[in-house]
């Protein structure tokens, strides 16, 4: 898989979790910075049951474009999940693990893509 399938994947997986009403979705591009993954998606949500509704999400619209999670991590009274996708993990949070945990902060280097524009996703700096 290219960097831009992954891009795009991500893309899918934001807008999956924004139909479910995640909160503050971020994509961040960490191709650059680590060669385990090339983008982070990171979206809160207000409890365990939104958490694990956007999760299903993200993974059903992963799925129908062939891609399945490779591991999911945090699934029983989890307040933070972890999909990965190999080229790219989403992380879904409560909103208080999220503040505790600043991800964004972490990897405050990675552009930000701009998953809400139509058409293909472009990055910011």
């Amino acid at each position: 898989m290219t960097v831009a399938d992954s891009r795009d994947l991500a893309v899918v997986a934001a807008r999956a979790a924004s139909s479910k009403q995640g909160e503050a979705i971020v994509v961040l591009d960490v191709s650059e910075l680590i060669s385990i993954t090339d983008y982070f998606v990171i979206v809160s949500g207000d409890n365990e049951r939104q958490l694990k509704t956007i999760a299903e999400e993200v993974v059903r619209a992963a799925k129908e474009r062939g891609v399945r999670p490779v591991r999911i991590e945090g699934e029983t009274g989890a307040r933070w999940l972890l999909l990965d996708f190999v080229d790219f993990v989403v992380h879904v949070f409560h909103e208080e693990e999220r503040e505790f945990y600043r991800l964004e902060n972490l990897w405050r280097d990675a552009p930000v893509v701009d998953w809400e524009e139509d058409g293909e996703a472009s990055s910011s700096g």
